[in-house]
């Protein structure tokens, strides 16, 4: 027998002469219960191999993980995504940002040359309506000088020939017409 089932054996007689109770018996150490779970065990083991549990559970982690991989892959592809049109966009504000200001100053610009063309069209609109008023002035000037010349020589006409009624009879018109004739 070996040597450690020797002193076991020994404590079970021992313990027999005292009047205690039987002990179970030890086969190695351990007693038939804790040997039908280490045999169970060791079937249950044997059992999970022979089926290549491990190997199943491996590939379901392995699954898993690749499904992990999978989701962190599309994430990133999102996230990368999500940069792209973000930087897209603030491109665009950007651009938008740009155009604005560049049509504000057109717009400015615009704004100048209608205020100056407006004012020069004025400036020639004055001009002309002064010229118009000039004009106006002096066709009124020469129309009153005009009239005046014709009432001056209505009024000389008319003094002379009341000059000459009363200096000049018949007799004298008779000579003036006789000498008119002559001339003709």
């Amino acid at each position: 027998m070996p040597k450690l089932i020797l002193p076991k054996l020994a404590l079970l007689a021992a313990a027999a002469e005292h009047g205690g109770e039987a002990a179970e018996p030890l086969a190695l150490g351990l007693a038939p219960a804790t040997w039908i779970v280490a045999a169970s065990m060791a079937v249950l083991i044997i059992v999970a191999l022979f089926l290549k549990v491990p190997a199943m559970l491996a590939g379901m982690l392995d699954s898993g993980i690749a499904d992990i991989r999978k989701q962190l892959d599309e994430a990133k592809a999102l996230r990368a995504e999500a940069e792209a049109l973000r930087k897209e966009y603030a491109d665009k504000i950007a651009n938008a940002e740009k155009d604005a200001a560049e049509m504000l100053a057109h717009a400015s610009h615009e704004a100048e040359a209608i205020v100056a063309k407006a004012t020069a069209d004025t400036k020639t609109m004055i001009a002309r309506r002064e010229k118009m008023a000039k004009d106006k002035i002096t066709a009124a000037e020469h129309g009153a000088i005009t009239e005046l010349r014709n009432r001056a020589a209505e009024a000389a006409a008319a003094a002379a020939g009341s000059l000459i009624a009363a200096q000049h009879d018949a007799k004298a018109d008779k000579g003036l017409v006789d000498e008119a004739i002559a001339g003709i």
